[in-house]
């Protein structure tokens, strides 16, 4: 029997539109296998974020985690509009901004640059000042950036009766107003040093980045007497795998290409905001704080579900 011509055709080059068919394809089946592994683990995962657990809680990083982009960039852009610096300072953190939302991840070399810039800025200017503009900055700039189901997710574990941190590289006293706004315990930030109530441009040992994170999170801990492997931590970026790696709950949300690759080796669960794109999900119990779909809405339905 003559093999029909159809079947021969295997060795013809594949075209951008067959690649882009066959990824797609391949993506949807991946996103329907994930939606059964979540259905099939809500009947057997017991609950989480535990209520009432007093020894347990939940770590945030903030830049495009919890909120879109980086919050010194929205810090320098209030700070330009109250005359702190000029516009080639204001056109040097656009750039940073833009850099940053599109490769979506953290780079050394522009966090060494924001930092210096950042301090540049606010030396000489007092303590107090600044978090008083800071309090009219995020209004103006920062509440309407921030990931309704991120949002959604640490309510999950207030609502459970945890404390819930951010932990970031911003400026503490930045950090401390966004925690204080979305109503969570605090926040572990970089520490600028100031004498007499007034910044001096330096550093009280370096930038809360990457594995010193970890390390805030593991002094507070011990001075909270948190157990962390009943812990939970959330990050955006590889860079904080040293503090993702610390807590028995990891969770991997818009995260960077090494990230999303670590998380898939290691099963933690994984969660994606930037787009209407369903991500890959891998073993996210459904009492996490949000549902099969990204967005405050759905999220907002999950928690009320757990509640019932």
């Amino acid at each position: 029997m003559a093999t029909p011509r159809w079947l021969t055709r295997g060795s013809r080059p594949a075209t951008a539109r067959n690649v882009l068919a066959g990824e797609a394809a391949a993506e949807a089946a991946e996103a329907a296998l994930a939606e059964k592994t979540l259905a099939d683990s809500e009947k057997t995962s017991p609950e989480f974020p535990v209520a009432g657990d007093a020894h347990a809680a939940a770590f945030f990083d903030l830049d495009n985690t919890v909120m879109q982009g980086a919050a010194v960039f929205h810090l320098g852009r209030g700070l330009y509009k109250r005359k702190f610096f000029h516009k080639r300072d204001l056109l040097r953190f656009a750039w940073q901004q833009a850099y940053f939302r599109l490769a979506g991840s953290e780079d050394p070399e522009h966090m060494q640059e924001a930092r210096d810039s950042g301090l540049s800025i606010i030396k000489g200017h007092r303590v107090e000042e600044l978090r008083t503009i800071g309090e009219e900055i995020y209004d103006e700039y920062m509440a309407g950036k921030i990931w309704p189901g991120t949002r959604a997710l640490a309510q999950a574990h207030l609502d459970a009766g945890q404390r819930v941190w951010l932990v970031t590289a911003a400026p503490v006293e930045t950090a401390t107003i966004i925690a204080r706004r979305l109503g969570l315990t605090g926040a572990l930030g970089t520490v600028v040093e100031s004498v007499g109530g007034v910044y001096t441009g330096r550093l009280v040992g370096g930038l809360l980045h990457g594995p010193a994170k970890a390390e805030a999170v593991r002094a507070l801990a011990a001075a909270e007497g948190l157990n962390l492997s009943r812990c939970a931590a959330y990050s955006d970026s590889s860079n904080d795998i040293p503090m993702l790696s610390l807590v028995g709950h990891p969770y991997a949300i818009n995260p960077d290409a090494r990230l999303r690759k670590h998380a898939r080796i290691q099963g933690w669960r994984l969660r994606d905001y930037r787009t209407g794109r369903k991500a890959a999900k891998i073993g996210i119990p459904a009492a996490a704080g949000v549902g099969a779909i990204a967005g405050g809405t759905a999220a907002a339905v999950a928690i009320q579900r757990r509640r019932r």
